[in-house]
């Protein structure tokens, strides 16, 4: 495991930890297994929402891309 990969674990391992105490704190009677199913469906709307905004900025990285080069194409042909 690299240095990378392991300080990655240790923050994903703190924040599960606090938000586990987050949900203990705020549900008092909830039991862990309720606890880590609401934790499991947080991540999954969290990675779902990454999910949209990533395909939005691969999107906008695109059309970018496509003005850049038509601008590229511009330049070219005037300075002939």
């Amino acid at each position: 495991t690299s240095p990378e990969h392991e300080e990655v674990i240790r923050k994903a391992a703190e924040d599960v930890n606090r938000k586990i105490a987050q949900y203990q704190e705020k549900f008092p009677k909830t039991g862990m297994s309720d606890i880590m199913s609401f934790m499991a469906l947080n991540v999954c709307m969290s990675n779902i929402i990454l999910q949209k905004q990533i395909k939005e900025i691969k999107g906008a990285e695109e059309a970018l891309a496509g003005e850049l080069e038509g601008y590229l194409e511009n330049i070219d042909k005037n300075s002939r």
